[in-house]
């Protein structure tokens, strides 16, 4: 691994973030990453967080069009209610702030408490949670679907939505659509590997995957001899299609889970496209890359996302941070 020591590879991490990126004011002792501009005068702050391990996301998505701060967490470990609280101090400017949280077990407790705290401060906070993946109804994490992919939709849609100036109300119930509009499906061609353990954190034998895995290695539906990228896809997108039935178009999120190539994961698009166009969907938008990642696992994810002309609009309403970037 490309580290100095465990113990220290979140801190390293937002040293260099901060180095690469002067638009983000990073707070490595608290562990708090923030748009330097915050807070916005009349905007309603957006404000996400996890474990660390998944990059780009959270951090690698404040900026304009999107997350006001982010609260990073050691590696696959829910940040903690102070870090939240500081953070929705830091970008609060009178309008509100939505926390976005993702349906595990510690980041649910944490930060419906930061929303206590912040509100003791006399910050207004909403919650959106997030809660796309098909694949199993309860893991090892969480109670219920994890929240997976389609938290890179709430972000930049509910981002625009506060960029534009809606209120708090809007702005959460834009989120709450998303959600509820999107369906993920994640598969894993290799176990991941963290920087504390330093070797696969479960077992895959060669020549084997796991369909429906976690985005911390959790285990999904079944687990079969390796299969093509058309097989894939057509397990995968049929996975989501089943569950969300689109009667619209969608916007496409094929994701890499960090250890996959761009090569194979246009490539698996190109099967994804197939399949969508099969079962008669039509796509409005893709997008191809790692974004919502598990360390060095070797895989992909397809999330879905129905919209109508409102929702593509603010999508493709400008956003200017590290991982996502065009319009601007």
């Amino acid at each position: 691994m490309l580290i100095n020591v465990a113990e220290t590879v979140v801190a390293d991490a937002l040293r260099g973030m901060a180095a690469a990126h002067p638009a983000l004011s990073v707070d490595v002792e608290n562990r708090v990453v923030v748009r330097r501009d915050a807070p916005v005068a009349g905007k309603v702050a957006l404000v996400s967080g996890g474990g660390s391990g998944h990059e780009p996301l959270h951090g690698g998505f404040v900026g304009p069009g999107m997350l006001s701060a982010a609260c990073p967490g050691e590696v696959f470990t829910s940040p903690v209610p102070d870090q939240m609280v500081r953070a929705a101090a830091a970008v609060d400017s009178g309008s509100g702030v939505l926390f976005i949280v993702k349906n595990y077990t510690g980041d649910v407790l944490n930060f419906d408490m930061a929303a206590e705290l912040a509100e003791d401060e006399g910050i207004q906070v909403a919650k959106v949670l997030v809660n796309d993946d098909v694949a199993v109804t309860d893991s090892l994490f969480t109670a219920g679907r994890r929240g997976t992919g389609a938290t890179l939709f709430v972000e930049k849609l509910a981002g625009a939505a506060a960029d534009a100036g809606m209120p708090l109300e809007r702005v959460e119930s834009i989120g709450r659509q998303v959600n509820a509009a999107s369906r993920s499906f994640g598969v894993a061609l290799t176990a991941v590997s963290t920087p504390a353990k330093g070797s696969p954190t479960f077992d895959l034998p060669e020549g084997e995957l796991e369909l429906g895995i976690g985005i911390h290695g959790e285990p999904g539906r079944e687990r079969r001899a390796m299969m093509t990228s058309r097989e894939i896809a057509d397990f995968a997108v049929g996975a989501v299609l089943d569950d969300l039935k689109p009667r619209g178009p969608v916007i496409a999120l094929v994701n890499g889970m960090g250890g996959t190539p761009l090569l194979e994961l246009y490539g698996f698009n190109a099967e994804v496209q197939r399949v969508l166009e099969e079962r008669g969907v039509s796509v409005a938008r893709t997008l191809v890359g790692n974004y919502v990642t598990s360390l060095d696992m070797a895989g992909c994810s397809v999330t879905l996302c129905e919209v109508d002309e409102d929702l593509l609009a603010l999508w493709d309403a400008p956003v200017a941070t590290p991982a996502l970037r065009w319009g601007r």
